[in-house]
């Protein structure tokens, strides 16, 4: 029965959708007079346009995929006409880039400030492979880019500056059909909305937003750092905040390719702090329309999720980001959670929220302002309640890694199944011994800790007795690793595994460690990168 229903629906897809073809995108976004219905006329710098006309649909089309917002995507709003040549004092055109969906743009101006030009709409066609781009498949995908809010990006700025975590600036723009400053790629940009928005690529791009930052990592550059030297760090409480932004606006695709790193030097030490990027999943509207409501239900799509007033599934929000998060979210307590989102909530005004929302163009604002508004002010008081569920799906399997340098791990079984863990290094020419990581465990809140040393030679030192405890898995890694287990813990169960090759190591395993060392190499291990 399930499976004709399925059928049922393909086939309904392709009557509503029609073949694929490559006329789905408006040639001009430009509105016509028709559709301007008395407004105001617009001035030789600006025009009226429309981000998705292709996006208005009939009545049984709504049915079956959605409302969405597809109201705001035909909606005519006054947009500024790009000018290559005068915005931001004249902008050259350094590298086409841009993702599967995104038609995108590397633009430097004269001082050496890199910006981001990219398109408003989208087009999936890269995303599925060769057999289905010619089907009904990629006018689907384009159709549901309808979800999306256009807009969205203008209102993140002013919440961003309350809660103090960095942020580009973005603009709209109007590409006019007869443009040619873009040279050979103009095709890609006449007649369309882009978004310009400051990039954060390198030493020219600093300003004072960024304090004492010396210049900008991206996120491959940066876990590449960490995990090779214990002097490089990443500043986890401004990261939390940042994913309790995340949450706020309900941007659920936060994956490491989202972030970029501004680079902080404090003595012997490099701390990376967060700068997020690409605000194009910010109050999506999907699970509305009979096919999209049952794609996005956990067994399916889960991490879509419809912007509301309540968070509702916190997980959903953390599917695309799980890489990222359980490794640079591993060492706040639930009282630091806690005390970021109150203090979180003290800066979300009320006028705040207002003024963020006030950023959509007028027409928009006019549509959505009031009902966003409403769902911040509903998020913000709800923002504590979500920090902790963060917090317990984080909590409950921890992984805390090394480096490639010599680390000293201590773990203390304490009493009523708490366990303390400390990371240290060892002072080594210049650089000074240093505390790098701390926290007690409870087993409430977590049923698995495990250690990974990387490369070097390491410490490992477990202790205490106790009754109850966590279970714990240790894996030397590369190096001759020192590793002792003298815990106790009632019960027949070990609650210590030991990995790592069978030679070379030094380790005393006592009466509550489990030997799983073995000659195969891929014992050590580590997914450092997200590759």
């Amino acid at each position: 029965m399930r499976n004709r229903l399925w059928v049922w629906l393909l086939f309904l897809s392709v009557y509503l959708s029609g073949c694929a073809d490559n006329d789905f995108f408006q040639e001009d976004a430009l509105a016509t007079e028709a559709e301007l219905q008395g407004r105001t006329p617009a001035g030789p710098d600006s025009a009226w346009v429309i981000a998705g006309r292709h996006y208005d649909r009939n009545g049984l089309h709504r049915f079956f995929w959605g409302d969405h917002n597809r109201s705001i995507w035909t909606t005519p709003v006054k947009l500024p006409v790009f000018d290559l040549h005068e915005v931001k004092g004249g902008l050259s055109v350094e590298d086409i880039g841009g993702g599967f969906q995104t038609t995108s743009f590397d633009l430097q101006d004269s001082t050496g400030r890199h910006y981001a030009f990219r398109s408003i709409d989208k087009n999936p066609v890269e995303v599925v492979s060769p057999f289905w781009q010619k089907t009904f498949v990629v006018n689907i995908l384009r159709d549901q880019t309808s979800a999306a809010n256009p807009y969205a990006a203008l209102v993140v700025p002013v919440l961003a500056e309350a809660v103090q975590v960095p942020h580009s600036t973005p603009t709209l723009y109007y590409v006019s059909k007869t443009d040619t400053t873009f040279g050979e790629y103009a095709p890609l940009v006449q007649g369309r909305l882009f978004m310009l928005e400051e990039e954060y690529n390198g030493p020219t791009d600093l300003t004072p937003a960024f304090g004492d930052a010396v210049n900008f990592a991206d996120s491959e550059d940066a876990l590449k750092l960490r995990f090779n030297d214990n002097t490089y760090h990443f500043d986890q409480h401004a990261f939390a905040r940042a994913r309790l932004l995340d949450l706020l606006i309900g941007d659920w695709d936060r994956h490491k390719g989202q972030w970029d790193w501004a680079v902080v030097r404090q003595g012997s030490d490099t701390y990376f702090r967060p700068v997020p990027k690409d605000r194009d999943q910010v109050f999506l509207q999907i699970q509305d329309g009979l096919i999209p409501s049952i794609a996005t239900s956990k067994i399916l799509a889960r991490k879509l999720k419809s912007f509301d007033d309540d968070f509702k599934d916190v997980k959903a929000y953390m599917i695309n980001a799980e890489f990222v998060d359980n490794r640079l979210l591993h060492e706040l307590s639930l009282k630091e959670w806690q005390q970021i989102a109150q203090t979180m909530q003290a800066v979300l005004t009320d006028e705040v929220i207002q003024k963020a929302v006030r950023q959509l163009p007028p027409p928009v604002h006019a549509q959505i302002g009031p009902r966003i508004a409403h769902q911040l002010q509903r998020r913000r008081d709800l923002l504590p309640k979500a920090a902790a569920e963060m917090y317990e799906i984080l909590a409950e399997k921890v992984t805390i890694p090394g480096t490639d340098q010599t680390e000293h791990f201590r773990v203390k079984r304490l009493d009523e199944g708490r366990t303390e863990v400390t990371v240290t290094r060892p002072a080594k020419g210049a650089v000074p011994a240093k505390q790098l990581y701390h926290r007690v465990f409870s087993k409430d809140e977590t049923e698995l800790i495990t250690l990974h040393g990387l490369a070097e030679d390491d410490v490992f030192e477990i202790s205490g007795e106790v009754k109850d405890a966590i279970q714990l898995k240790v894996y030397g890694g590369l190096g001759e690793d020192d590793i002792t287990d003298t815990s106790r813990v009632q019960g027949w169960k070990k609650m210590t595994r030991i990995y790592d090759t069978d030679r070379g190591n030094d380790i005393v395993l006592g009466s509550e460690a489990r030997d799983m060392t073995t000659d195969d190499v891929r014992v050590h291990a580590y997914d450092r990168e997200g590759n």
